[in-house]
């Protein structure tokens, strides 16, 4: 079994597969969680009850995973990741850091100052899509992500996700109420708080969307676009450009750079 775990700045999502075969060419999602990402000042043992008791919910042991790999953009939460995996389940992580294995060409001007997630995104798109293709991630700040027809990263862009930008609006401007976000029913609003709904929708939209004519025109017309993250699904369904949506994108890039790095990295003593 391998655990998958990418570490936001807000959010971490974990997914549990089980491999199959010597080189794992295959795979199945057993189970997968949504949590807050662990703040900084949170124990190994905090957070390793918390796993165990995640597992137990679902019926499951911890004692089955024999594989771990990591996305982490929270570089003070690693060496607390890294004692959990080895105090709890036993095992080495794989962490996505230079020098593991992607299949993915980065073309930037530092690709060491690439985020884990954005790679691990482009991982699976790829597979899944081919290129040229655009992912987009909606978590607290929104990434475009463009992959050439090759697989090669080419580059992207970077936002406020809509998550900071409504809690600057409440933050700023005292007498607006801080209001659920979802798809308002009208776009002329006759109260205060559709109001604002409809700002934050449409006009998240309209950055996204803008982003992706723009990059879409540069790439050419037969490019793809695939967007994954907490909000994905909200805005995709008003967007012109997202042609998909795959909130288990960033674990299926796990899986896969796992499998890539597979006869390196299995559980210590195997």
């Amino acid at each position: 079994m391998l655990l998958a775990m990418d570490v936001g700045n807000t959010n971490t999502v974990l997914g549990l597969y089980r491999l199959t075969g010597e080189a794992a060419p295959g795979s199945e999602l057993v189970a997968n969680w949504r949590i807050t990402t662990p703040s900084s000042k949170q124990t190994s043992d905090e957070f390793g009850i918390l796993l165990r008791n995640l597992f137990g919910l679902k019926g499951l042991e911890i004692g089955v995973v024999d594989g771990i790999a990591i996305s982490s953009v929270v570089p003070p939460l690693d060496s607390t990741l890294r004692q959990v995996c080895e105090l709890y389940f036993h095992v080495k992580p794989v962490f996505v850091e230079p020098g593991v294995k992607t299949g993915i060409p980065v073309l930037t001007d530092n690709p060491a100052e690439l985020g884990a997630d954005r790679i691990v995104n482009c991982v699976a798109a790829f597979e899944r899509f081919g290129g040229p293709c655009i992912v987009v991630d909606m978590g607290t700040a929104t990434t475009f992500d463009a992959l050439s027809k090759k697989g090669e990263f080419l580059g992207g862009a970077i936002a406020p996700g809509l998550g900071i930008s409504a809690d600057a609006l409440f933050s700023r401007a005292a007498r607006l109420p801080r209001i659920d976000i979802k798809k308002p029913a009208k776009v002329i609003g006759t109260g205060t708080v559709d109001n604002i709904q409809i700002g934050l929708y449409y006009g998240y939209i309209g950055l996204v969307d803008g982003i992706l004519e723009r990059m879409i025109a540069e790439m050419g017309p037969e490019t793809k676009t695939v967007a994954t993250g907490g909000l994905a699904k909200l805005i995709a369904s008003g967007s012109k450009y997202i042609g998909a949506v795959d909130e288990m994108l960033t674990l299926t890039g796990l899986r896969l750079i796992y499998e890539r790095n597979f006869d390196r990295h299995r559980k210590r003593g195997a």
